[in-house]
């Protein structure tokens, strides 16, 4: 592998790799000795930057909720903390996650501060360099849903008090930068301006799905996170395995969604398969696995800060890692956009 490029996220000083190691299977599909196999193998790659989060591992319940970041931090014990970068994220409300916190029914400052205590304990340290809200507390479509439904509204914290709570984290030193994850245009833009109009923490960087079958951030989420100076951390890359290819002959192949259908909500819808097969074709064209092609595509967007790439184990790390490096010439960005065109968005 070639040295990987350093990108600045938003207007922080933190400087990451174009690639990031995310953990979710820590604790689930992949036992401690591989998962501390991973990061050590990521850091010598020169990966430092490393995604958890406290409702990790997924699918999420009760006998594995905040496993990743403890698997994460007993490796972190043995290193310098200062040549890691890490992230992690609180759970949002309504998503029927009993466990956590009693039960996360908002985004307010008593429910961000118990769970940056949490998760500072998990992951044995006294800070991490990126705290990011999982997902919007408010309505919504996100998680496979494609539509705006104004009759679901709700009652929530509002933004002003969440970046409020957060100021204060990051004034104590917990935490060094904001983020949020699955946001919307108008929820950036509500965190950009009421950070300036307040002098609250500006939000740096946000993680959302993006892949070959799901480019919706490029129509809305693209030019507003680069005049409001917000990185994408591009998650889901290889679309749950679909990009793979290994679902197109065999649909029981190993893999989370034979493991948890219901968990694979986004990817039932009747444009998926179809689309895949199409890409899967193209890479064979060109010389490539569907792996390489899928991760190169992603790592190839001048909005992408961070590709998080994650592995059930440390023989898949060791094959994608390398396959997010694969050029994209010109001509066949321009074949990939025409599959776009012909099945757009089959993911959302």
């Amino acid at each position: 592998m070639t040295p990987f490029q350093k990108r600045q996220l938003g207007t922080s000083d933190l400087v990451v790799p174009e690639v990031c190691l995310g953990t979710m299977t820590f604790g689930e599909q992949t036992a401690e000795a591989d998962a501390h196999a991973q990061l050590d193998y990521a850091l010598a790659a020169g990966i430092n930057f490393i995604d958890t989060a406290e409702m990790y591992a997924v699918p999420p319940r009760a006998e594995t909720c905040g496993a990743s970041e403890s698997i994460v931090g007993r490796w972190l014990a043995g290193q310098q903390r200062d040549r890691i970068l890490l992230a992690t994220k609180v759970a949002g409300p309504a998503r029927n996650l009993s466990w956590i916190r009693n039960g996360p029914t908002a985004m307010d400052r008593a429910n961000i501060r118990a769970a940056i205590e949490g998760s500072l304990r998990r992951l044995q340290t006294d800070y991490v360099d990126l705290y990011q809200l999982h997902w919007p507390e408010r309505n919504q479509p996100m998680f496979g849903q494609w539509q705006f439904e104004p009759e679901s509204e709700r009652a929530g914290t509002s933004i002003r008090e969440q970046l409020e709570a957060l100021g204060e984290l990051v004034k104590e030193g917990k935490i060094r930068y904001v983020g949020v994850s699955n946001e919307h245009p108008w929820g950036i833009m509500q965190f950009a301006k009421l950070a300036d109009e307040l002098g609250l923490p500006r939000i740096v960087t946000t993680q959302n799905s993006y892949h070959l079958l799901n480019r919706t951030f490029e129509t809305g989420l693209a030019e507003v996170c680069h005049r409001e100076r917000v990185g994408l951390l591009a998650y889901s890359p290889l679309a749950f395995g679909h990009l793979t290819g290994k679902y197109l002959n065999n649909p029981a192949a190993t893999g989370r969604l034979s493991q948890w259908p219901s968990f694979g909500q986004r990817y039932t819808k009747p444009n998926v398969l179809p689309a895949t097969g199409a890409y899967a074709e193209l890479a064979h064209q060109h010389g490539l696995t569907p792996t390489q092609l899928a991760l190169g595509f992603v790592r190839s967007r001048w909005f992408v800060a961070s590709t998080i790439i994650g592995a059930s184990s440390l023989a898949q790390l060791k094959e994608t890692l390398p396959a997010t490096q694969t050029p994209m010439p010109t001509e066949l960005l321009a074949a990939i956009d025409a599959i776009h065109l012909r099945y757009t968005n089959p993911a959302p």
